[in-house]
């Protein structure tokens, strides 16, 4: 059942859920990856995917999930119908196994491992709540007919305002990949400084800025997220962008949005005025999808992939819209200002009078691989390592690992692969097709390798 008032549950339904262990799914990698191998982040080996039936969900088991989404709307688990998951002999209903994830006790998750197990014939690791989508993804397993209807009758229990990514049945979203990540959904019409909105990730619209000496609040050794439209430069410090991770801005006379996925280590770009018809504003709903920022166009309420730029869903999707990106070149302050004198850079305080942002408000959250499940990775690189991705000729995925096409460029090394060439940019790097710039940006490893499977790695070594 939905709720009916357009709100959010109460703050203290939220909480249980998080308490609960509301883990978002992650990503789908390119199967086999490097060695054809199902491995995972973290070396764990996943095996051969259990067998399903094909047509549609058993009546008693649809009826026994939709009992199990009204109990919880009510704040009481129906666990008869839940045990009774693990006899449907359906492992594709362990989507919405997972989902429930977000919505049960400690106590509980133990039926959910029972139910996993008696599917697939696999043991998952007790206590690790990654690991159940993990395999999921890995094995790349269907979900039932009718699924979409069913995960939105779940997820808009938390925030009902998520309701027309679920009701579009002709969209490109794959369900199987969505999952809350513990905040709710940015639909201010106003994020300008100050505007703050509850439990959400909040963008910022327009911020304040000064120029490079008015940046002196900012350490020289710190990262920012440097652009370049029409000649004219700004920075965006990291630690600002850590705490909104969406910004809409204006600069060389060109309008774009800029999403941080944190979890993907990305900062991307994307121009929206030259779209036909539409004028973008890019949000963050509070949703995940393959342990990467769910962004909207709050104007249509309509999905775009964060990696991609393509409209997924709503008006957008529907007018077949994919929005042009423009490079992000990850650099330090220092170096950034000493190419570009010229620059800007986001005010210290946001344009709020005597905010001041944390250095590191993650404090290393993801030093150690990632924290949301990623199923199977590609292991030719770590899966946090950090690469400069770029589609060349053709569509062609290209990634060069950023340290060691730096430490290339620094040595006077040539460093191209398939006809695209990287250069230096302050401390980081940006890429070139033909002498033009061709859009980049830099993520981590396990992210790039996800959303472009086929990409071509290139390799110090090889590159001589």
């Amino acid at each position: 059942m939905r709720t009916t008032t357009g709100r959010p549950l109460p703050a203290l339904f939220l909480t249980v859920l998080l308490a609960a262990g509301a883990f978002p799914l992650a990503a789908q990698s390119s199967p086999g990856a490097a060695t054809g191998a199902l491995v995972g982040a973290f070396g764990q080996a996943f095996g051969p995917p259990p067998d399903y039936p094909d047509g549609e969900l058993d009546p008693a088991t649809r009826a026994d999930i939709q009992s199990i989404i009204t109990s919880i709307s009510e704040r009481q688990l129906d666990t008869a119908a839940l045990g009774r998951l693990k006899d449907s002999g359906d492992a594709r209903i362990l989507w919405f196994v997972a989902d429930l994830m977000r919505f049960i006790g400690q106590r509980e998750m133990e039926t959910l491992n029972v139910i996993f197990e008696e599917l697939t014939g696999v043991s998952p690791r007790r206590g690790d709540y990654n690991a159940i989508p993990d395999h999921l993804m890995a094995w790349d397993l269907p979900a039932f007919p009718g699924y979409r209807r069913l995960k939105g009758d779940l997820m808009t229990l938390i925030d009902s305002r998520w309701e027309p990514f679920f009701a579009d049945e002709n969209s490109a979203v794959d369900w199987r990949l969505v999952a809350w990540g513990g905040v709710l959904m940015d639909d201010r019409g106003d994020a300008g400084p100050g505007q703050h909105c509850f439990r959400c990730i909040p963008a910022l619209d327009n911020p304040p800025v000064t120029d490079a000496a008015g940046g002196s609040w900012y350490p020289d050794d710190a990262l920012v997220f440097g652009l370049v439209v029409n000649g004219a430069a700004r920075a965006y410090p990291k630690n600002i962008m850590e705490v909104h991770e969406m910004v809409n801005d204006a600069l060389g006379g060109r309008t774009f949005g800029m999403p941080y996925c944190t979890l993907c280590g990305s900062a991307q770009a994307y121009y929206t005025d030259d779209i036909k018809g539409f004028y973008p504003v890019l949000r963050t709903s509070g949703l995940l999808s393959r342990s990467n920022k769910f962004m909207y166009d709050l104007v249509t309420t309509s999905a775009v992939d964060t990696f991609t730029g393509r409209a997924l869903s709503g008006p957008l999707h529907e007018a077949g819209v994919t929005l042009n990106q423009l490079t992000v070149v990850t650099s330090t302050w220092g170096a950034w200002k000493e190419a570009h004198p010229g620059t800007t850079i986001v005010a210290e305080d946001g344009g709020v009078p005597g905010k001041r942002y944390p250095m590191d408000p993650l404090r290393g959250r993801d030093d150690n691989g990632p924290i949301f499940p990623v199923g199977d990775v590609d292991t030719r690189l770590p899966v946090q390592e950090r690469v400069l991705g770029v589609l060349g000729a053709g569509g062609t995925a290209v990634a060069f690992p950023v340290a060691n096409a730096v430490l290339a460029l620094q040595a006077g090394a040539n460093v191209e692969l398939a006809g695209v060439r990287v250069a230096m940019d302050g401390s980081g790097i940006r890429a070139f097709i033909d002498g033009q710039e061709a859009p980049s940006h830099e993520a981590f490893w396990f992210a790039w390798s996800q959303f472009r499977p086929a990409t071509l790695l290139w390799q110090r070594e090889a590159a001589g």
